[in-house]
């Protein structure tokens, strides 16, 4: 399924926001996840659908100033 991924397009199999971050390798990391600017919190990322051409942001807090 093509789906845009942090502004870019990317073919990518996943049936859920989880699958997706596993497909990516980022699964277990801290990571803030939002679909179609809908901020999707930990527990909900298996049960969180995704379909084609859906924006995904995945972002990751950086220490420092």
């Amino acid at each position: 399924m093509t789906l845009i991924i942090n502004g870019e397009e990317q073919e990518v199999a996943a049936a859920n926001l989880a699958d997706l971050l596993l497909a990516l390798d980022y699964e277990g990391e801290w990571l803030a996840t939002a679909v179609n600017g809908e901020l999707v919190h930990r527990e909900d990322r298996a049960a969180f659908p995704l379909g084609a051409y859906d924006r995904i942001e995945i972002l990751s807090p950086m220490q420092g100033g």
